[in-house]
């Protein structure tokens, strides 16, 4: 059985992941708004695995005997200037949500609740990728700088971003 303080935690990082799945939602669909198909398929994907970040979490709560918890979800921020605004509001959102996790892992060992530590390992992995991954896109789109051509491949070519780094 969970302890109510871990519990309480983790149905709070289920908003976290489902705010995260609409965030990522509402770029893609700029993106694909600005004709950056290949951005906005990345995104789209993203928004679809922080779902299923949430769900592993649902799922989780629910066999262990606890009762998850699902919110109301946030409108997020809709409008960007830039494919660079984008991809910052990325990197400083996943960072957010990599502090979160690491206070639940830190509250996970406070309360002696090991199988949770070790369930939210996977998480602490993949915020991992997710930082390298945001600050390897933001490296390309700072190298690009405002040449059309070079926005262009690189629009072309960010889905194997994603599957370069989960690859690695």
């Amino acid at each position: 059985m969970i302890k109510d303080t871990v519990l309480n935690a983790l149905n709070k990082q289920i908003k976290l992941e489902g705010d995260s799945s609409q965030l990522y939602l509402a770029m893609a669909s700029w993106a694909e708004v600005k004709g950056l198909e290949g951005t906005a398929n990345f995104l789209y994907s993203h928004a679809d695995e922080e779902r299923m970040h949430m769900l592993k979490l649902i799922k989780f709560i629910n066999e262990r005997g606890g009762k998850a918890f699902v919110p109301q979800i946030e409108e997020p921020k809709q409008d960007f200037s830039t494919l660079k605004d984008v991809f910052t509001a990325i990197l400083k959102h996943e960072c957010f949500v990599s502090d979160s996790i690491n206070e639940i892992v830190g509250l996970t060992l406070e309360e002696k609740d090991y199988s949770t530590h070790n369930f939210l390992q996977w998480y602490v992995s993949e915020q991992i990728e997710e930082e390298k991954l945001a600050r390897n896109i933001l490296d390309k789109l700072e190298m690009i700088g405002s040449d059309k051509g070079g926005l262009y491949l690189f629009d072309r070519d960010v889905v194997t971003l994603s599957t370069d780094a989960t690859a690695e």
